[in-house]
């Protein structure tokens, strides 16, 4: 099996960090695997990850780039939107519907990559 290697130092933060599968107490003096080539991170994997630190941002964004991620996030889990348009009187719903609508023909994948630059962007 093929993995990338990092000094000790190094994985022992990752570990600690939680981006390593190796416990904390198994690290040995030698390099530590950090990601299987076999077995890389999946998108979806990365995009549920930014999904989970867009909840853990150190500023709240502002309200077009939160319709913007509200945007990405529909678009990159369910795909083109379907059903009608909201009404004038439901603003809210009218202006996430528009986002995502602008979407509309953007891949899955295309859109949950966007979504994880976005949310890097932000930390």
């Amino acid at each position: 099996m093929r993995s990338l290697l990092w000094p000790k130092s190094v994985s022992s933060a990752l570990v600690l960090a939680g981006l390593n599968s190796r416990p904390v107490g198994r690290l040995s003096r030698e390099s530590t695997p950090l990601i299987s080539l076999e077995n890389p991170v999946s998108l979806k994997d990365q995009f549920e990850a930014a999904v989970a630190d867009s909840k853990n941002l150190s500023e709240r964004p502002d309200n077009a780039t939160l319709l913007k991620l509200y945007a990405l996030y529909k678009q990159g889990s369910a795909g083109d939107v379907d059903g009608k348009r909201p009404g004038f009187t439901d603003m809210v719903g009218r202006a996430k519907w528009d986002a995502w609508n602008e979407l509309k023909g953007t891949g899955n994948d295309d859109a949950m990559q966007q979504y994880i630059d976005l949310i890097e962007s932000l930390k």
